[in-house]
């Protein structure tokens, strides 16, 4: 069930990117996904090899791939 819940929230998260590249705030936001459900996705999203990530000015931004 949970493993569910992270591939759906993974597609939230897949829907937001493709617009660009974007900070992990923004991306919550568009998402209105809680922080545990946002870093379970992003994790399985990474884990996938499916988003590169980048750090700027102490902020982490996320793209696709």
């Amino acid at each position: 069930m949970l493993n569910e819940k992270i591939g759906i929230n993974a597609g939230l998260i897949w829907k937001a990117l493709e617009s660009g590249e974007q900070n992990v705030k923004a991306v919550k936001k568009a998402t209105k996904l809680t922080e545990k459900d946002l870093n379970l996705a992003l994790g399985w999203l990474a884990r996938e090899g499916k988003l590169k990530f980048n750090e700027a000015e102490g902020e982490v931004y996320v793209s696709l791939v």
